[in-house]
């Protein structure tokens, strides 16, 4: 069978990277996919391969994407080599927009989405830490944190205000429900 495409989406510093790293280290079903950003590569945070705007138009233009958008003044590529992991059953985690999800869904037979909450707060202090965005640069991110998901989106919510491994409990037991018979 094949693997699913596991879209981990919400507000810039709910922790998405944080969480999706922990939950890939902590089982072996699950891969991460890598994401190709228009973001010096050593900007820090996700793991992520950093190209310029041209590298990205003709990556983009040869098909090297399953997926692209732009938020954020950047520009965001998911390497269609997610194809190959998905077909070999893994299950892919991906740090995705919510402006891209009708598109994944579109794109994946299996597909599904985890949003990730944390209070305004939470949001504002890991934000200011990781050191990315200026202060009127985290002010927006926090406006758009209320942004509606798309319609027809089914999400599993899983809040992230606490300690991150429950948050990751919280994802690993949505992704893998143990059943008793």
């Amino acid at each position: 069978m094949s693997g699913r495409l596991i879209a981990i989406v919400g507000p810039s510093g709910v922790g998405k990277d944080s969480v999706m790293q922990r939950a890939a280290a902590r089982d072996p079903r699950i891969m991460l996919a890598r994401r190709v950003i228009t973001r010096p590569a050593d900007a820090g945070g996700e793991d992520f391969d950093g190209v310029t705007v041209a590298q990205f138009q003709d990556r983009q233009a040869a098909g090297e994407f399953a997926l692209s958008w732009s938020a954020h003044g950047l520009f965001y590529g998911v390497p269609a080599s997610v194809d190959a992991q998905l077909a070999n059953g893994c299950d892919v985690l991906v740090n995705l927009s919510r402006g891209v999800l009708v598109p994944a869904r579109d794109r994946f037979a299996r597909f599904s989405t985890i949003y990730l909450t944390a209070s305004p707060e939470v949001l504002a202090a890991r934000l200011s830490e990781r050191g990315r965005e200026d202060a009127e640069q985290i002010a927006q991110r926090l406006d758009r944190a209320q942004a509606a998901l798309p319609e027809g989106i089914t999400v599993q919510q899983i809040d992230n205000n606490g300690a991150l491994d429950q948050a990751v409990e919280a994802v690993l037991a949505h992704l893998y429900p143990v059943t008793v018979s």
